[in-house]
Parts: C-alpha cells; structure tokens; sequence
C-alpha cells in the first residue's frame, strides 16, 4: 500500500505533508490519496480508522470493482469515477477531507496532484470541488475517445471506400473501445447527475454547479458515442460495399477475357479439324490468315466491350491509413487543466493520427 497527503490552507497555499492532521484541520481541505491492492484491506482500514467510514463500502472499494455510484452514509458520501481501462478511483468525501482509493498508479490523479501543486488556483474550493475536478479529468479522459474516433473517422472512410483488407482489423479494435467506454460513461452520467442534484450537506451550491458542468461533459461524451457506433455501422456497410464492387470487377474482367477468347478459341478449333480439304490447309500463308482474323476479332471485341463501359481505367484511389490499435490507445493522454477550468488537450492527439496517416509507425501517446 501506497499513500501521500496534499493539504491546502485557509490562504491557498498547498503542501504535502508528512502525515494526517490530528482533531480539526486548520485549512480548506485535506486530501490522502491511497493505492492499495486486494490484500491491503486491513491497512487501509487502520489508516483510515479516525474517519469511521462505512466498512461495507471500503471493502467494496479495496476489494471489488463496481460501477460509477454514489451513497450517502450522512457523514460522508462514497463517490465511484471511472477512466479509461483500470484507471477507476474510489472516493470518501467528508467536510474537510477527501480521500481516494484506487488499485493502481491513476495517470489522472497524478497530473491533476501535480497541477494542484504548480496552480495554488485549481485549490480553490472546498472538497466538494476538488471532486468535482478529479471527475472532470476522469469523464474528460473518456471523452477522449469519442475525439480519437472523430479524428480518424476521414481515414476509417477512406479505407472502406477502398476496401482496405486491413479496415475489418481497425474497426474491430475500434468497436470494442467504443463498448468499453459506453460501460463506464452511462453509469458515471447517472453518478454526476445526482451529484449535481445531492441535497447532501457535503456539496455546497457552487458545487453543484461544478458537477453540473462535468455533467454536461459526461453527457457530450454519450451522444458522441452513440454517433460513433452509427458511423462504425456506416463504415462497415460502405466497406462490404466497397468489396462487393471490387468482387464485380474482378469477375467483369475475367468475363472480358473468356468473352474475347472465346471466338478466338472457336476458330482456333475450327482449322484444327483434321480434314484434308480446309480452306488454306496447304498453303504457306493459310497461317498469316487466320492469325490476322483473330487479331482482329479480339480488337473489335475490345473495342466493343470499352465502347458499352464494360472496361475501364481503375480508379487507382488508394486508403488512408487509419489510427491502428484501437482507440484508447490514442487517447491515453492526460488532461489538460487550465486556471479553474478542465480542458482535454488534443494537440498530443491530433500529432498521433496525423503521423499515422503518413504511415509512421511511432508509438502512441502513453500515460
């Protein structure tokens, strides 16, 4: 088990510290941030002895893994945020103390710790709006994706327009982000809607405002969602088309070529008879006749075929390359936080798909 304290003072001032606080905290909040594994309960609980929390609920957050919620046990509340893949953090919210428990590092929570210790600002606020900043980033993360699919859709069109053997790979990894994220997102929608409406004494009045907001990302991050996986449906059936078409070329030439070899052969067989009273059977330019007969019925032919559209010049479009590994991937990058406000920043983003649209084969963005 790992944890560190942040504390923030009546002035704004933060500073980590050392150790909990002992009796009433002289400052705005304190906030402990544990990470602790399945084994780690008895430790946590001992920490976290002088809170009281409820013991059913800590054992749910040390022990299991559950949905975006929130319960009010009175003198705290329990608020459950995910984001991407394990990044899913437990908080107890008290008057002036927020404590959060997770099983792994949080790339979330470092940077917004981290952001918190450079911009005395982001310490505004009580508890209430600091977890109204932890679920900004969490939700804002998720949103990510929904951004990574709209930067890479263009690339996704192209190769189904294209029929890239390729696409079916990308559109089954993109397919499964987009399910994992809709899991998370619709519970965690729910969890700030009733935040925002908490008549809770732990949540004041601007607090509500702040989970309204977060809200409103969550809800962005749905429809966006909901429009992905209509444009993956659209994006299938444009590719299933697009190879269907290129099926049908494929049997037009061969078409083409039996059509034209099909006189060709019949009077090939027709000279070959074995009857000696063939016209040109014994001369020495029989040969050169029947030559230049063929010749000419596979150029008339041809010219027939290209003069009703049967042949033509391939189009020769070729597809983008699209995003590859999926989407979570790409959108692993940590928010971006500026002043008070919680902004996801796509510049990071928009490099990786531009460099995989040129056909780079760097890596993508890490937590």
């Amino acid at each position: 088990m790992e944890s560190r304290i942040l504390r923030c003072s009546h002035e704004g001032s933060v500073s980590v510290a050392a150790e909990l606080p002992e009796g009433a905290v002289a400052g705005r909040w304190v906030w402990l941030d544990i990470v602790a594994a399945t084994g780690d309960m008895e430790a946590v609980a001992d920490l976290t002895a002088t809170f009281d929390f409820d013991k059913m609920a800590l054992r749910d957050v040390v022990e299991d893994v559950d949905l975006s919620k929130v319960d009010d046990f009175g003198r705290h509340l329990l608020v459950i945020l995910h984001g991407l893949r394990e990044d899913d953090v437990g908080c107890f919210v008290t008057e002036q103390y927020l404590v959060t428990v997770h099983r792994c590092p949080s790339p979330a929570l470092d940077f917004l710790w981290d952001r918190i210790l450079e911009n005395s600002e982001l310490a505004n606020g009580g508890v209430d709006h600091l977890l109204a900043r932890i679920a900004d980033v969490l939700t804002r993360r998720l949103l990510a994706v929904v951004d990574a699919f709209d930067d890479a859709a263009d690339a996704l069109v192209d190769g189904a327009l294209a029929a890239d053997p390729e696409l079916l790979t990308e559109l089954t990894a993109i397919r499964a982000d987009l399910a994992t994220v809709r899991r998370v997102v619709h519970p965690q929608r729910e969890t700030l809607d009733l935040l925002r409406q908490s008549p809770s004494a732990l949540i004041t009045d601007t607090g509500h405002r702040r989970f309204s907001d977060v809200f409103d990302v969550a809800v962005r991050a749905t429809q966006g969602l909901e429009a992905a996986r209509a444009s993956l449906a659209e994006i299938l059936d444009a590719y299933r088309g697009a190879e269907a078409h290129k099926a049908t070329d494929v049997t037009m030439v061969l078409t083409v070529y039996a059509a034209i070899m099909l006189p060709l052969s019949l009077v090939a067989g027709f000279f070959g008879m074995n009857f000696v009273n063939i016209p040109g059977f014994n001369s020495n330019w029989g040969w050169i006749v029947v030559t230049l007969i063929m010749a000419a019925i596979a150029v008339v032919s041809l010219g027939i075929f290209i003069s009703v559209g049967w042949v033509r010049r391939p189009s020769g479009r070729r597809a983008g390359r699209v995003l590859g590994r999926g989407l979570i991937e790409a959108a692993r990058a940590p928010a971006q936080i500026v002043g008070a406000a919680y902004e996801i920043s796509t510049m990071p983003l928009r490099a990786t798909v531009q460099r995989n649209r040129r056909g780079g084969e760097g890596p993508g963005i890490e937590d």
